[in-house]
């Protein structure tokens, strides 16, 4: 069973910082592509970023050159690193994952993240 445990959520200033991680267990963590999505209150879930095994990354336009996605497979981590926050940024932030072989993706529980203006 996978499983994704997400943390560093809070509340910050506009113009702060926060990293996210998310340790994930129960799969070959270094096969598997590895994503954030966040939901705002009354909006539909989006994707923030994600990594490839591989390492190669992807952003959202609406985070591109502030938010930065990154991996440790020797930790099992993945992590968001999330600079010039803006109050738009508050949602919650989630973790996911498809692992290689599986018939479902993964979530984690969650972690809320409040950007004060």
């Amino acid at each position: 069973q996978v499983q994704l445990v997400e943390s560093g959520g809070g509340l910050v200033q506009a113009g702060g910082s926060l990293r996210l991680s998310c340790a994930a267990s129960g799969s070959i963590f270094s096969d598997n592509a590895m994503a954030w999505y966040r939901q705002a209150p009354g909006k539909q879930r989006e994707l923030v970023a994600a990594i490839t095994s591989g390492g190669f990354t992807t952003h959202a336009g609406s985070v591109k050159g502030r938010f930065t996605i990154s991996r440790d497979n020797a930790k099992n981590t993945v992590y968001l690193q999330m600079n010039s926050l803006k109050p738009e940024d508050t949602a919650v932030y989630y973790c996911n994952t498809y692992p290689v072989g599986a018939t479902r993706g993964y979530w984690g529980q969650g972690t809320q993240v409040t950007v004060s203006s």
